[in-house]
């Protein structure tokens, strides 16, 4: 994807879902942080909010994989920025702190797709959409102990596979383990390679003629929201703090 030639509308369509993920973050440090609405994670609404936000996300950065020359320096940068974020976490919000988050998945998801991009390259796409979208499906209650379709269980998973605390970026967290951000391997990969074979369905039916339209100010915001996922949590923490410090 050359410069004048680049797919603004997916920039779009990351750049609004980093404008959501703002607001709900704002949301979040309001009535969480500091005790404003604890259940509001819980809430239906902020669910489906959040579950929508980071599917987008995900899907996005499986597309955007092909347009990329650099899939393991890309990588390699993502996974560092998610084990920076776990640090500072770690030490300046204990109670809020982030193991595995999305940029921890996003950076080894790009490392492991890129890895294997020549292998997804020989399925057929329509194949690769259906097959990739069943296993997220299946897998998507992996760390809460099952197999099955999306909140509905089939088959329970061995508890011995949840004892092992190094297993929780897998997806088998321990009764113990907590995470503000929390998005394991073995749930979501999946839906990074639909992602992934999404696009190439794209191409075959000669649809990405549609995706060179800009929306401005959001497709702005997409071609920077590595930068904004870093700063933004400690603007908007800043400034919850000054307002409810008053």
């Amino acid at each position: 994807m050359t410069e004048n030639r680049r797919f603004s509308l997916i920039d779009a369509i990351r750049g609004i879902a980093v404008v959501n993920m703002v607001l709900y973050h704002l949301c979040y440090d309001i009535f969480c942080a500091f005790g404003v609405w604890s259940a509001f994670p819980r809430a239906v609404p902020a669910v489906i909010w959040e579950r929508l936000i980071c599917c987008t996300f995900i899907v996005v950065s499986g597309i955007s994989l092909h347009f990329t020359r650099h899939g393991w320096r890309r990588g390699l940068i993502v996974t560092l920025c998610g084990i920076v974020t776990t640090a500072v976490t770690v030490i300046f919000t204990p109670d809020q702190s982030i193991w595995f988050g999305v940029l921890s998945f996003l950076g080894c998801a790009m490392l492991f797709t890129y890895a294997i991009r020549k292998l997804l390259d020989r399925m057929k796409p329509l194949v690769g959409v259906i097959v990739f979208f069943l296993l997220f499906m299946l897998c998507y209650g992996i760390p809460s102990g099952y197999i099955g379709l999306f909140s509905f269980p089939l088959i329970h998973l061995p508890e011995a596979l949840y004892q092992f605390k190094w297993l929780f970026f897998l997806g088998f967290p321990s009764k113990d383990f907590f995470s503000a951000d929390y998005f394991p391997f073995l749930q979501w990969i999946f839906l990074y390679l639909f992602g992934y074979q999404l696009w190439r369905l794209i191409e075959q039916k000669s649809l990405e003629k549609y995706f060179y339209r800009k929306i401005p100010f959001f497709d702005f915001i997409g071609r920077h929201s590595l930068i904004i996922y870093m700063v933004h949590q400690l603007v908007l923490y800043g400034i919850c703090w000054l307002i409810f410090s008053l």
